[in-house]
């Protein structure tokens, strides 16, 4: 499995990370905080069974920690569906 995609929040939540990271900490910076992410959508599709289950959050979701953010995703078939990317938000008002 190496196939992933963005849902709709899940775009948003990178636009709204990216917004606040290029305000506070400029261009290069945020362009290197965004690749992190892409780098690991990467990794996550290659071997989604390695990260954490959150049955207890959403049934099916699993969870990778990329710098301070979670990148919540689930397996949908033969690719990886990335959900959510959440800071300090409240899981409950983004999942």
């Amino acid at each position: 499995m190496a196939n992933y995609r963005l849902t709709k929040n899940a775009k948003e939540d990178l636009k709204r990370i990216y917004r606040g990271g290029l305000l506070q900490f400029g261009k290069a910076q945020a362009d290197k905080y965004l690749d992190a992410f892409f780098e690991r959508f990467e990794q996550i599709a290659q071997q989604p069974l390695l990260y954490q289950t959150i049955d207890d959050v959403r049934e099916g979701y699993r969870r990778s920690v990329c710098r301070v953010e979670s990148i919540y995703s689930r397996i949908d078939g033969e690719s990886v569906e990335i959900m959510a990317i959440i800071g300090q938000q409240d899981l409950d008002d983004w999942l």
